[in-house]
C-alpha cells in the first residue's frame, strides 16, 4: 500500500507522557480512545495499531495494567498470553501477505506503560535496509487507512483467529 498520511511525532508523544494510560482508556471504552478491537477475553486485548507503519500492524496487551514484559506475570500467565500472540501473528499472515510478521515489546515507563507487544508484518519485497525497525518508523508518516478500511481488515484478522481457535 502505497497510501500514507503525515504523522505529528511531537503531538503523540505529549499524549502519550502526559495523558492516561491509552490501553486501559480502550478497556474503559472511553470514546476518546476509539481503536478496531480485534479480540477480548479475560485476559487480553487484541486491536489493530490506531497509527499503523505497516499494513494489518496490531497490538495485543493484557487487560489488567502490568508494566513490566516478564516481571509482572507468573509463567502460566505469560503463556496464555503467548498463546494469544501466536494466535494473532498467525491471523495476520493468513490475512496479510507478510515476508516475516515482527513480534516486539515496546513502549517505556515514561509513556505507554502499559505492557504490549506489536503484531507487525514486514510486506514481500522491502529492500533490506527499510526492513526490521526501520520498517517501523513513523516520525513522518504513517498508513492512510479510512475507518471502513480499518474495520475490513479488523473483521478478516477476527475471522482468521476464529479459524485458529480450534
Amino acid at each position: 500500500m502505497d497510501k500514507s498520511k503525515s504523522f505529528d511525532m511531537d503531538a503523540y508523544v505529549a499524549r502519550i507522557t502526559s495523558g492516561p494510560c491509552f490501553i486501559c482508556e480502550i478497556l474503559a471504552g472511553n470514546p476518546d480512545y476509539p481503536h478496531h478491537i480485534i479480540y477480548q477475553d479475560e485476559d487480553a486485548i487484541v486491536f489493530l495499531n490506531a497509527y499503523p507503519a505497516l499494513y494489518g500492524y496490531t497490538l495485543v496487551a493484557p487487560c489488567a495494567h502490568r508494566e513490566q514484559v516478564t516481571g509482572d506475570f507468573t509463567l502460566p500467565e505469560y503463556l496464555r498470553l503467548q498463546a494469544v500472540i501466536y494466535r494473532v501473528a498467525e491471523a495476520v499472515r493468513r490475512v496479510v501477505p507478510a515476508e516475516r510478521v515482527y513480534l516486539l515489546s515496546l513502549g517505556s515507563q515514561q509513556g505507554n506503560s502499559h505492557v504490549h507487544w506489536h503484531v507487525a508484518p514486514l510486506p514481500p519485497g522491502v529492500p533490506f535496509h527499510e526492513q526490521q525497525l526501520e520498517a517501523l518508523r513513523v516520525e513522518d508518516r504513517i498508513l492512510d487507512l479510512s475507518e471502513a478500511e480499518m474495520a475490513a481488515l479488523a473483521a478478516q484478522i477476527r475471522a482468521a483467529m476464529d479459524q485458529l481457535e480450534g
